[in-house]
């Protein structure tokens, strides 16, 4: 028999009993679906890591209070307010691989308008925070160091929180209380999106530093000049470990900690922690895949096994098929066909239910990237698996002679 005589032979030994051919096939089905929806969604939280870098540059690194060290040497519990101003001027002046240090005050306020209102994040800046940060500006202009210098009650919105505020009216010139404190908007944000924690990054004000930390934040800071951190920007990635240990020795200097004594302040490299976190991601996208995987060999052994049960059933066929001249090679190759013709089978609708699956996890409001690779090695895999599951039933029914196949009832 030709191969197109084969398949055709399997098609319609399959469609003969469809019901079972179905229920068989519902192993791989779900095999197929569990690894495409698994990579989707580890494939979006990797796409989200990426985008999180790309936001924040590879060459950013933060800087924030510690556990400030006691008379005993020991240190405390509570996290204490040991940056300062002066510290993100001496990073920026005394340092040789740093472009610039931008001090912030972070906090939340209660805005106010004609139109709306909103509880928002804030946060404190001075004019190197946007030289530091990928933040573009949509309109209006930027907070500069004259606003901090004097205090300026001014302010820049983020997307979210303009819309919140003023719908579709243009923000620039309008006035917001923040904490009751009237500010005049300046400046709008471009759009910048949620973070991978799920926060809109563009519901946001800016402040003056000095205005956030003297009127708004609190004045328990303002004695010492305290920031909440300071956003350090590399000017090589490639020397990011370099940076890190320059910023060190800095505000150990600037803090005249003794050798020995643990540092009050604590440097994050948020691309390296992104990378940790997408490799993380990663290494639990392939676990989770091998585990659906594991739904596939189930498949398998039901297509073996049913495969076994329909040698049994049709050993009659079998003997008139070899009583008129089919060979053992054909009786192999027509169950070994039907085999991977219900494999093939399972695989192309777990692809589809996949992709089903995929688009609604993306209605619960996850990220997930369906890319044709997951497919097509789920896909590849459950043949394989229908092939190498299907060898042992069609050679049994290829071993048969025809005077016991026939005598059989």
């Amino acid at each position: 028999m030709s191969p197109a005589d084969t398949l055709r032979s399997a098609a319609r030994a399959l469609r003969a009993n469809g019901l079972r051919s179905a229920l068989t096939t519902l192993g791989i089905v779900i095999g197929v679906a569990s690894v495409v929806v698994m990579v989707a969604i580890g494939a979006g939280t990797q796409a989200l890591i990426r985008e999180e870098i790309e936001r924040t540059g590879t060459n950013i690194i933060v800087v924030m209070p510690g556990a400030a060290a006691s008379a005993s040497g020991t240190q405390s519990a509570l996290i204490r307010p040991t940056l300062s101003d002066e510290d993100a001027i001496s990073l920026r002046d005394e340092s040789y691989g740093i472009v610039t240090a931008a001090p912030s005050v972070p906090g939340v306020a209660q805005l106010v308008t004609p139109r709306g209102n909103a509880s928002t994040a804030l946060q404190g800046i001075t004019e190197e925070f946007f030289t530091a940060r990928n933040w573009r500006l949509a309109s209006g202009r930027t907070i500069v160091a004259e606003d901090v210098e004097t205090s300026a009650k001014v302010a820049m919105l983020g997307q979210t929180a303009a819309e919140t505020l003023f719908g579709d009216v243009d923000p620039i010139g309008q006035t917001v209380r923040v904490n009751q404190v009237p500010v005049e908007v300046i400046g709008l944000l471009a759009a910048k999106g949620k973070s991978m924690d799920g926060t809109d990054d563009d519901d946001v004000i800016f402040l003056p530093l000095t205005t956030a930390r003297e009127q708004i934040v609190g004045r328990s800071s303002v004695k010492t000049h305290s920031v909440g951190m300071i956003t350090v920007k590399i000017a090589d990635s490639e020397g990011i470990d370099a940076g890190i240990e320059e910023v060190r020795d800095i505000l150990r200097f600037q803090h005249r900690l003794r050798p020995g004594q643990a540092d009050d302040f604590r440097i994050n490299n948020v691309a390296e922690m992104l990378n940790l976190q997408q490799e993380s991601s990663a290494a639990m996208t392939r676990l989770l895949a091998a585990i659906a995987s594991i739904s596939l060999l189930v498949g398998g052994i039901g297509i073996m096994n049913i495969m076994l049960v329909s040698v049994t059933e049709r050993t009659r066929e079998i003997g008139i098929r070899m009583a008129v001249g089919g060979t053992p090679r054909d009786i192999l190759l027509q169950f070994l066909a039907e085999a991977t013709v219900l494999s093939v089978a399972g695989g192309l609708a777990g692809a589809v239910v996949g992709i089903v699956g995929a688009i609604f996890v993306r209605q619960l409001d996850m990220r997930v990237e369906v890319t044709a690779d997951p497919m097509l090695l789920a896909f590849t895999f459950s043949a394989l698996v229908g092939l190498v599951f299907g060898i042992y039933p069609a050679v049994h029914a290829s071993r048969k002679s025809p005077v016991e196949a026939l005598r059989s009832e």
